[in-house]
């Protein structure tokens, strides 16, 4: 498969992982199920999850890093795996909590990035 579709694939669903492990022990809470759990317990939770997330981060960045014969440069992956952090945290966020809108000012933000994802591939930009 071509590294730069592998990458992506691998970041979006590293990020899935990321944003159930950080924020999914709140949709539990909501849901009375880890009302109860100590904060270590939460903590402990969601490394495990974290560590799927790892799984699939650490690959995507090597196959993908120029250095490694990927197509991308570090700055490149870094900018990349922001956009599609908030892309999914929205998807996710939307889906799953439904007391959270999405807003005008966060579609400003989303386009700030799309913004940032362009200038950190322009062409006059690379090496």
């Amino acid at each position: 498969m071509n590294p730069a579709i592998t990458t992506i694939l691998l970041l979006v669903i590293s990020n899935i992982f990321m944003t159930f492990a950080w924020y999914g022990h709140l949709k539990l809470q909501e849901a009375g199920i880890s009302s109860s759990w100590p904060l270590f317990i939460v903590i402990i939770f969601s490394w495990g999850i974290a560590l799927a997330e790892y799984s699939f981060m650490v690959p995507a960045n090597r196959i993908g890093y120029v250095g490694n014969g990927g197509p991308f440069s570090l700055m490149q992956l870094k900018v990349m795996q922001e956009a599609i952090t908030l892309t999914v945290f929205t998807l996710i966020v939307t889906l799953f909590f439904k007391g959270e809108t999405l807003r005008w000012n966060h579609l400003a933000a989303f386009l700030c990035l799309v913004a940032a994802v362009y200038f950190a591939f322009m062409p006059s930009a690379r090496q």
